[in-house]
C-alpha cells in the first residue's frame, strides 16, 4: 500500500470522528480550543490505537487465511464503507449532548473507531508499515476532529452527511481496488 493510499484510508476513517466533532461543535455553540483538542486527542488516539490492535490480531491469524486475505480486506472495507454510506443517506438526525467528559468522549471514541479495528486487520494481510499507518491515521483524525468542532459551531449539519458519505465511498473503492489487484491484475 502506497503512502497516498494510506492517507486516503486515514481521511476516510476520520470521517466518522469528523461528523461527531461537527455535532459536538454545534452542541456547544461557541467552542473553545480546549474543546477542539479534547475531541482531537480522544478521537485521534482511538483511531490510532484500534488499527494497531486489529493489526496484531491479523498478524496472529495471517498464516491461516493468507489465501483469502484480499477477499477479507474487500469484505471488511466494503461493509464498513457501505455502513457509512447507509448512515449518511438514512436521513436520521443525530443528536449530541454538549458534554466533553471523559466518559462521554470515551464512548464516542470507541464507537467511531470500531471500523479502524477492522481496517487494522486488513493492514496485517496487506503488509502495511503499521507504525507509519497508525501515526498517519491518528494525526489525520486529530486534525479533522479539531477542525470539525469549529466547523460545527459555524456551519452546523451542512457537512456532516457529505463527509460520512465520502468516507464510505472511498473505503468501498479501496476494497474494490485491493480485490482487483489480487484477482485480476496479479
Amino acid at each position: 500500500m502506497q503512502l497516498y493510499e494510506l492517507f486516503i484510508v486515514a481521511v476516510s476513517l476520520s470521517m466518522d470522528a469528523f461528523a461527531i466533532s461537527i455535532c459536538k461543535g454545534l452542541s456547544v455553540g461557541r467552542p473553545k480550543w480546549r474543546h477542539c483538542l479534547i475531541c482531537g486527542v480522544w478521537f485521534g488516539g482511538f483511531q490510532a490505537l484500534l488499527p494497531l490492535v486489529g493489526w496484531l490480531l491479523g498478524v496472529r491469524f495471517q498464516k491461516m487465511i493468507v489465501s483469502v486475505d484480499h477477499w477479507i480486506a474487500f469484505l471488511l472495507l466494503g461493509l464498513i464503507g457501505f455502513n457509512m454510506v447507509r448512515e449518511a443517506l438514512s436521513g436520521e438526525e443525530e443528536t449530541m449532548d454538549s458534554s466533553f467528559s471523559p466518559r462521554s468522549m470515551f464512548l464516542l471514541a470507541v464507537a467511531t473507531s470500531i471500523d479502524a479495528l477492522a481496517v487494522g486487520v486488513t493492514f496485517a494481510f496487506l503488509k502495511v508499515p503499521i507504525l507509519m499507518a497508525v501515526c498517519l491515521i491518528g494525526i489525520t483524525t486529530l486534525i479533522f476532529s479539531c477542525v470539525g468542532v469549529k466547523i460545527g459551531a459555524v456551519f452546523g449539519n451542512r457537512f456532516q452527511r457529505k463527509a460520512e458519505l465520502a468516507g464510505g465511498l472511498i473505503l468501498i473503492g479501496m476494497g474494490v481496488k485491493i480485490l482487483l489487484e489480487h484477482t485480476i491484475f496479479s
